[in-house]
């Protein structure tokens, strides 16, 4: 796949871009390629603030190219299709996440599974290519990679399409989707509450496991919690031994791995979805007396990713979100380094995107 496959200097795009590793986002004029015959154009509406693209415009992860348009959680409407385009039209709602590309030939692609193809193309900032995100007022995809966005889904709930699918994938995948289940969430922040509502929709028992005795509250009012344990408080976590059938675990701060092997029944799993800059400590013998599973899991395929939005749209699961201006990207991004929001931000690009 070469560069000039994903961005050509055919269709006129504005959106907002950083230029180096101060992470500072200003308005960026740009071009997509002309709608091929399998690709489909849409006007972006809502575009999600994922942390990644807070690593990701600062260079944190070391391969940013500049200019960058970071958003990976794209809903917006068609107003072009290709010729040979079978399943969307000028009109759709629809979604694009955090992948545009695949190789479509290898066995991870052939089973539905090209979020692990070694030659996947991300959204923005991809390897070996240049892609511009969701940041901007158009988005251009090949069909395979766009969703059809269920009509009762409000349109803002965008990120689904990469905190959604990272919690659901992993729930579904190793079999913690079983209702009678008791399920663990550590962390409580834009991937811990979308665990925590698609657990409570798969029927399971749902335990908040979190260093903040300050959101017992909203994990059990807000979100439907049943309980909540501080991990720091060695009586509640020794009164928990042993009880989980799994925990997902969304920090990605160092932090201690053997307290949470200790929750785990017999043949439990803790699945990490978080990604600390250092490595963890991972004790071994906790794993040899219960059979105990350790595991990761990244966002997921286009089947599935479609399955995670009617799901979401048959459940009533959204994201808590907050909708925000474009020109106020760079205070927001300032305030997710705080963990200050609840949940997630959503840019109003339809609506705040101006090109003057």
């Amino acid at each position: 796949m070469t560069a000039t496959c994903y961005e050509n200097e055919h269709v006129k795009a504005f959106g907002w871009a950083a230029r180096d590793t101060s992470g500072v986002l200003s308005p960026f004029k740009f071009s997509r390629r002309e709608t091929g015959e399998k690709d489909v154009q849409l006007k972006v509406l809502y575009c999600g603030v994922c942390h990644s693209d807070l690593h990701q415009i600062k260079n944190e992860w070391g391969f940013t190219t500049y200019p960058i348009v970071p958003g990976h959680e794209i809903v917006g409407v068609v107003t072009e299709v290709g010729s040979k385009v079978e399943n969307f039209k000028v009109g759709d709602k629809v979604g694009v996440g955090c992948l545009v590309g695949s190789c479509r030939n290898c066995e991870y692609c052939a089973n539905d599974l090209e979020n692990y193809c070694p030659q996947n193309v991300e959204t923005y900032n991809a390897s070996g290519t240049i892609t511009y995100g969701g940041y901007s007022d158009i988005m251009v995809a090949d069909e395979h990679f766009v969703v059809q966005w269920p009509e009762n889904l409000p349109m803002e709930a965008a990120p689904l399409l990469c905190a959604g699918i990272t919690t659901y994938s992993p729930l579904r995948y190793y079999g913690l989707d079983k209702p009678g289940m008791h399920i663990g969430v550590v962390g409580l922040g834009g991937l811990g509450h979308m665990a925590v509502k698609f657990a409570k929709a798969f029927g399971t028992k749902v335990t908040v496991i979190s260093t903040s005795a300050s959101k017992k509250e909203e994990a059990i009012q807000r979100l439907g919690a049943d309980s909540f344990l501080i991990s720091p408080d060695p009586q509640q976590m020794q009164a928990a031994m042993n009880t989980f059938d799994g925990i997902i675990d969304t920090v990605s701060a160092v932090h201690p791995l053997l307290p949470l092997l200790g929750l785990l029944k017999i043949n439990g799993k803790l699945v990490m979805l978080g990604a600390p800059e250092k490595p963890l400590d991972l004790p071994v013998y906790p794993l040899l007396l219960g059979r105990k599973l350790v595991a990761g899991s990244c966002i997921g395929g286009m089947k599935e990713t479609q399955e995670m939005l009617d799901f979401s749209s048959e459940h009533n699961i959204t994201p808590d979100v907050e909708i925000i201006p474009m020109d106020y990207v760079n205070t927001a991004l300032e305030r997710l380094v705080k963990a200050d929001v609840k949940y997630r931000f959503v840019l109003d690009i339809a609506k705040t995107l101006n090109s003057q």
